[in-house]
C-alpha cells in the first residue's frame, strides 16, 4: 500500500472555521488528494445568504451540516430546516436551494469525483443518454463542478456561469478550477 491509500485526518472542521473570519462566504476546505474517487467541501453561507434553486443532473450529494442553521427547499416550495448533525440527501436532478438563518450556516458536501474533461467527438444522443456512467455515457466527461459560480462574499450561486462577478454584491468570483 503506497503513502496515499493510507487513511490518515485530513483536517479538523472545527478549526478550518474558527481561523476563517466571521463574515468569510464560499468553501473554507476542499478535498484535494491526488487519485481519489469522490469530491467534498467544507462551504460557509454568511448570515442570511442563499445558494438560489439549482438541480445536480448527474450526482447524488450528501450534505451534512456542520455549523449554524438555516434551511434547504425543494422545487415545489416544501422546506425542511437545517440544525447542526443534519445529514441530507439531495438526489441527482433533484431541484433544491438552501438559505443560512442568522448564524449563518457550515456544511459539508460529498459526492462522487467527476471525471476530467477529455477531449474526443461528441457523443451521439443515444450516448448522451445512457444513465450514470454506463457504457457511453460519460464520453467527453461530465459536467463542471459549480463552485466557482459560489461568491466568496455573499454566498450566494449565480445563474451565469461567465459573469465573472456575483450578481447580487458585485464581489469577484474564483475563477474556473480554483473553486
Amino acid at each position: 500500500m503506497s503513502p496515499d491509500q493510507s487513511p490518515r485526518v485530513l483536517t479538523d472542521l472545527d478549526d478550518r472555521i474558527t481561523r476563517a473570519a466571521p463574515d468569510e462566504g464560499g468553501a473554507l476546505w476542499r478535498l484535494a488528494e491526488s487519485g481519489r474517487q469522490l469530491d467534498a467541501n467544507l462551504v460557509r453561507l454568511p448570515p442570511g445568504a442563499s445558494v438560489g434553486e439549482h438541480a445536480e443532473n448527474d450526482l447524488d450529494v450528501l450534505l451534512l451540516v456542520v455549523a449554524g442553521g438555516g434551511e434547504v427547499e425543494d422545487g415545489s416550495g416544501g422546506r425542511r430546516a437545517l440544525a447542526p448533525k443534519a445529514l441530507v440527501w439531495l438526489p441527482r436532478t433533484s431541484r433544491r436551494a438552501l438559505r443560512a438563518g442568522p448564524d449563518g450556516l457550515v456544511y459539508l458536501t460529498v459526492h462522487r469525483r467527476r471525471p476530467g474533461m477529455t477531449v474526443g467527438a461528441r457523443p451521439s444522443s443515444v450516448e448522451r443518454a445512457a444513465p450514470g456512467g454506463e457504457e457511453g455515457g460519460d464520453e467527453g466527461g461530465e459536467g463542471p463542478c459549480m463552485l466557482d459560480r459560489v461568491c466568496p462574499a455573499c454566498g450566494r450561486m449565480n445563474e451565469r456561469a461567465d459573469s465573472g462577478v456575483c450578481e447580487r454584491c458585485g464581489e469577484p468570483l474564483p475563477s474556473p478550477g480554483t473553486a
